[in-house]
């Protein structure tokens, strides 16, 4: 990093960056997905053990499938195709940026910003190691260089906001699903009904059903259909709720089949 101090191991901000899918889908599910976050748990040479800081799951990945982290936005080991497929990733905003090392010129290094779509600003380093974008201004270590940029556009497509993968955050716990609501319904008791004129006591509710689960409006409709398709035979119903009266037939009329 050149001025910019010593790497430390260990901050929340340095992680490994998974770069595709691992393993590819065309051989098994993929454990970790491009854009992931991975913690580091121990370098197995040439493999990382880690974990996912957005699933939490932990296993082993190529070197090649990922690029180690710094600061939370200095990228190394990545390309200049992998840092686009990175920063077009759906949750990534206008304004993220990651520094990458250089492909072509050992030892400098290109800002990448989305924008429209993603553009690179080749990062320059004089000889006495300080660096620069524009040569009118120049930056004693990286992190000044994206203090400054981040607060004004200064020449660049605009103003740095949140370093790339930054969005990623942990995976929503699944919501439990509610247990369904049921409903108990007693059945209609015709022979009760029939049996109105001889026991007053079951005036007071002749249906043999709980009240509590019909509407008052339901109570009368039923009531109001008995009356109409009743007979002579009938007995009065005094509907829970209110002064009004209904006629309830005192059992469903017999219909007759003769032959001519």
């Amino acid at each position: 990093l050149g001025n910019s101090g010593p790497r430390q191991k260990g901050l929340e901000s340095d992680f490994l960056a998974v770069l595709s899918d691992y393993p590819s889908p065309d051989i098994s599910p993929p454990i970790f997905r491009r854009g992931e976050k991975l913690r580091v748990i121990s370098d197995e040479g040439g493999w990382w053990k880690a974990i996912s800081l957005s699933t939490g799951r932990e296993s082993y990945i190529p070197g090649i499938c990922v690029a180690r982290v710094y600061h939370g936005w200095l990228f190394e080991g990545l390309g200049r195709e992998k840092a686009e497929e990175l920063l077009q990733l759906p949750d990534t905003k206008v304004g993220s940026f990651m520094i990458r090392e250089s492909e072509t010129k050992k030892g400098f290094y290109s800002l990448s910003v989305r924008h429209r779509q993603v553009k690179h600003y080749r990062i320059f380093r004089l000889p006495n190691n300080w660096y620069y974008i524009s040569p009118r201004l120049t930056f004693q270590c990286l992190e000044d260089l994206v203090n400054h940029y981040s607060e004004v556009a200064d020449g660049l497509c605009c103003v740095l906001t949140t370093p790339c993968l930054t969005q990623s955050t942990p995976a929503p716990a699944a919501r439990a699903s509610s247990s369904p609501v049921t409903l108990r319904q007693k059945t209609f008791d015709w022979k009760r009904a029939s049996r109105l004129q001889e026991d007053p006591e079951g005036a007071g509710n002749p249906l043999g059903v709980d009240e509590s689960l019909f509407s008052y409006g339901l109570r009368e409709s039923i009531a109001s259909y008995l009356s109409l398709t009743g007979d002579d035979s009938t007995a009065r119903l005094s509907v829970p709720g209110s002064d009004r009266q209904a006629l309830l037939l005192a059992a469903p009329p017999a219909y007759v089949c003769t032959w001519v």
